[in-house]
């Protein structure tokens, strides 16, 4: 099976072929992460309602918490207007981030100029 033709056809892919995607816990608003989908990682989100994604840096589909047991199990997908970024809300198992903390962006906020 592949990828409906109709979201297939929203989507807006940079020139690898992806789409960047957003997951956010789904209760809460809170963004865990950042990651990328092509048309295959969003197909088998939509029909497995495991969050898959592509690694650029292994280059293959990977099912978030296959390995680390951190799932993300999927409550809705949702296109932007323009079709270029996918929001995925999960029901986040433990840390989405690779270091283990809850979220990627943990690491600590940037200061702002004065303003």
């Amino acid at each position: 099976m592949s990828l409906d033709t109709k979201i297939a056809a929203r989507l807006k892919r940079n020139p690898d072929g992806l789409v960047p995607a957003i997951a956010q816990q789904y209760d809460t608003g809170e963004v865990l992460m950042l990651a990328w989908m092509n048309d295959e990682a969003l197909h088998r989100t939509l029909t497995t309602g495991r969050a898959t994604y592509w690694s650029r840096s292994r280059a293959r589909l990977w099912v978030k918490g296959a390995t680390s047991g951190h799932v993300q199990h999927v409550k809705s997908v949702a296109l932007d207007c323009d079709g270029d970024t996918i929001l995925v809300k999960v029901d986040q198992v433990d840390g989405a981030c690779h270091t283990g903390d809850r979220t990627c962006f943990d690491a600590g906020p940037l200061e702002l100029a004065p303003s």
